[in-house]
């Protein structure tokens, strides 16, 4: 399962991926939660999640969304806005909803992870 990933990306941002993000990827630019059908922007710290037909940015999501982002499977993509291609995405992504044999950078003891983001507010 480690092809699920799009397009490609420049340089490195290890650091400011999550730690609940996936091991693997030295660049990440969004990843895509097919359990709750969401983005998260890695450089922005932002959530990208569709609201009344609208995508909203936001630093957390609404109490609605009650998951675990260190189960869940997150998708790398690394191509621009791929919330306005989300029907494609959303279709071919769909097998990976309901995973949870993904390793996070929390879990991994790699040294390309010892500075990696951590989300004020995280209990892990």
């Amino acid at each position: 399962m480690a092809d699920a990933q799009v397009g490609f990306g420049i340089g490195v941002n290890i650091g400011n991926q999550p730690e609940w993000g996936p091991v693997g990827y030295h660049n990440a630019r969004y990843y895509y939660m097919p359990d709750i059908d969401v983005y998260y922007d890695v450089n922005a710290h932002q959530y990208v999640y569709n609201e009344n037909n609208v995508w909203i940015h936001a630093g957390t999501l609404p109490p609605s969304y009650n998951f675990d982002r260190y189960k869940s499977y997150k998708v790398v993509i690394n191509q621009r806005n791929p919330w306005e291609h989300h029907a494609d995405i959303k279709a071919r992504y769909a097998v990976y909803k309901g995973h949870t044999d993904q390793r996070n950078i929390h879990d991994a003891h790699d040294y390309h992870y010892r500075n990696h983001w951590k989300e004020a507010g995280d209990k892990h």
